[in-house]
């Protein structure tokens, strides 16, 4: 059985089937890097101060739900505070990142800074890329399939 070629179509039929693919594509990646990096899944760095901590009590990492306390400095006092981490040595200074909430009073939970600070981070350049990259396809597969069965646009 031998598929025939498909009527011949007008010129703004064709313009049509390439057109209104590209427009969707170019206004999904507008909208996306108007959403900013939020829609791609990336999370702004949290809020807080990095300062110099020295772990008093280490634990090891044997320790379900480990949790090292250590002392630093904030407004000029000394403070406590928890981290939830492992594997530090007994007097290890590090630099710990303490919340901009943190109470006046008591123990500080307080987190580790990002390891790259002051590096560019390049995941949402990728992601729109791999967005525009999507589009692309999903815009090929729709030329495709309104340009019905025969043979291929770019092979005749």
């Amino acid at each position: 059985m031998q598929v025939s070629d498909p009527p011949h179509k007008s010129a703004v039929k064709r313009w049509l089937q390439v057109g209104i693919p590209v427009a969707v594509g170019v206004l999904v990646v507008v909208l996306v890097w108007l959403a900013g990096p939020g829609m791609l899944g990336i999370r702004a760095k949290s809020p807080g101060a990095p300062v110099d901590a020295q772990v008093t009590k280490a634990v090891d990492c044997s320790v379900p739900g480990a949790a090292e306390s250590v002392s630093f400095q904030l407004g000029g006092k000394p403070r406590q505070g928890t981290l939830d981490s492992c594997g530090h040595g007994k007097d290890e200074h590090l630099q710990v990142l303490v919340p901009d909430d943190a109470p006046a009073d008591g123990v500080v939970s307080v987190t580790t800074p990002d390891t790259s600070a002051g590096a560019q981070d390049l995941r949402a350049p990728i992601a729109l890329a791999l967005l525009v990259f999507a589009c692309f396809c999903g815009g090929m597969y729709a030329y495709l399939v309104i340009r019905g069965p025969g043979k291929l646009a770019l092979l005749s």
